[in-house]
C-alpha cells in the first residue's frame, strides 16, 4: 500500500528574528533571500509531496523557532495543527487509505483486512473478532 504525502504548512504571522528565518532555511534549502519571502508570504506551503516522518520532524523544527505550523495530508486533506492535538476525529476521507492507518489520526486499532491477514501495523492493535 502506497503511502499518502504530507505538506507543511505556515499557518500565521511570524516573528522576523534570525532563528525564524535559520529554521526555514534548514527545512527548505531556500536561500536566505526566498525565505524571507516565504515567511513575508505567510500563510504558505513551506514543503509538499513528503512522507509524514519527513513532514512531523520539518514541523517540529519550525515550531521550535516560534513559527505556527500545521500538516495536511494529501489524501484526505485534513490538517494536525501542532503536534500535540489530534487530527479531527472524523473518519479518513482517503479511498485508498484506512483511516486506522493513517498518520493523521489518532486510532490505535484496526479492524481492515490487511491487519486481519498481516498482522496489525506498528503501534497498531487489532478489534477483536467477534
Amino acid at each position: 500500500m502506497e503511502d499518502p504525502d504530507f505538506t507543511v504548512l505556515l499557518t500565521g504571522t511570524s516573528p522576523h528574528d534570525p532563528t525564524a528565518l535559520k529554521a526555514v532555511r534548514t527545512v527548505t534549502g531556500l536561500s536566505l533571500w526566498r525565505s524571507r519571502q516565504l515567511l513575508d508570504s505567510a500563510p504558505a506551503t513551506v514543503r509538499s509531496g513528503i512522507p509524514f516522518d519527513i513532514a512531523a520532524r520539518a514541523a517540529q523544527h519550525l515550531r521550535q523557532a516560534g513559527l505556527p505550523t500545521a500538516i495536511r495530508c494529501g489524501w484526505c486533506q485534513r490538517t494536525l495543527p501542532d503536534g500535540d492535538t489530534p487530527v479531527d476525529p472524523s473518519p479518513c476521507t482517503s479511498l485508498y487509505w484506512p483511516t486506522a492507518h493513517c498518520p493523521a489520526n489518532s486510532l490505535t486499532s484496526c479492524d481492515c483486512s490487511f491487519c486481519a491477514v498481516h498482522g496489525p501495523l506498528p503501534g497498531h492493535t487489532a478489534h477483536p473478532s467477534p
